[in-house]
């Protein structure tokens, strides 16, 4: 009989999960600014998942064609050819994958660092929250992308280091949000029946707070992706982030900033790809908030 009744008790909050999910994605689907966005996301990450598939890295990718050198945009070259005669749509197609992935580990490494900081320093309160935020305050000074240079040169340029310093800029951010979303949650009368039951810190923080602060989280996390691709895209094209002949948006400018008058559509295309993907995440992000805030619904 006591079995039973932990079976229907799950199958009851099991049911009034995917009712909540219904509730977001239906009010998520007349955003049509964020749905907009997110089918332009999934485009690119489809195209980001599948450029092996899509193009051949050894022959359209790196290898050279000088006869074949600036063409302009042309139907076997849609997006032109770059000094070396290679395939710009090729190029910036693949760097869809670079370009996502260094900020998608960016803000993974940033939120696994900055999450239990917050949730500690917010629900412990305190001297210790005292000394949290006055740490967090004296990273906040530094502005992120000078730290991040800052980080690349002393650690040296590749993927992960450049995805490392990004995550560094992030984690006060990722912080201050989680800090503020469990401050909201921590005095209800379930944190509270759950701590006079004896309940661990730790397990009130991961398994009753932050579940209910995972919307402003999350929608955080969606908007710094797209901070951390143009932050990537910047140090890239100063020459600290990822190096030619590897095909990372931020490099493509970089190394068409030298043939600008001459074949102008070098810069424009890496430029679009970028501006695109962050407008588009972005308004995902906006539509999650809108979506997961219950005043938004109507």
């Amino acid at each position: 009989m006591e079995n039973s009744r932990i079976v229907q008790v799950s199958g009851q909050e099991i049911s009034a999960k995917e009712n909540r999910l219904k509730a977001v994605w239906r009010q998520f689907r007349k955003n049509k600014g964020a749905m907009i966005g997110l089918c332009v996301t999934i485009l690119i990450i489809l195209t980001a998942i599948f450029a092996d598939v899509i193009w051949d890295y050894d022959t359209q990718v790196i290898a050279m064609n000088i006869p074949e050198k600036f063409t302009g945009p042309c139907l076997a070259h849609p997006f032109g050819t770059d000094e070396y005669g290679r395939d710009m749509l090729a190029r910036v197609g693949y760097g869809a994958r670079y370009s996502l992935v260094i900020g998608s580990v960016a803000v993974l490494i940033g939120t696994l660092i900055g999450l239990p900081i917050g949730a500690s320093a917010g629900y412990i309160g305190g001297r210790y929250d005292v000394v949290v935020m006055r740490v967090l305050d004296a990273f906040g000074v530094i502005p992120s992308i000078l730290l991040s240079i800052t980080l690349v040169a002393a650690l040296g340029t590749s993927l992960f280091n450049l995805s490392l310093a990004l995550a560094v800029g992030s984690i006060p951010i990722i912080a201050r949000v989680t800090r503020a979303a469990v401050m909201t949650v921590r005095f209800n009368e379930y944190i509270e029946s759950t701590q006079a039951l004896g309940g661990s810190s730790a397990y009130i923080i991961f398994k009753h707070i932050l579940p209910n602060c995972f919307s402003s989280i999350l929608v955080q996390c969606t908007l710094r992706l797209g901070s951390s691709i143009i932050s990537a895209s910047s140090l890239s094209y100063i020459g600290l982030g990822v190096a030619l002949p590897t095909p990372e948006w931020g490099a493509l400018l970089s190394s068409a900033k030298d043939h600008i008058l001459k074949a102008p559509y070098l810069c424009m295309f890496p430029g679009l790809a970028i501006m695109v993907t962050v407008m588009a995440i972005n308004l995902v992000g906006d539509g999650l908030r809108d979506a997961l805030d219950p005043k938004m619904k109507r």
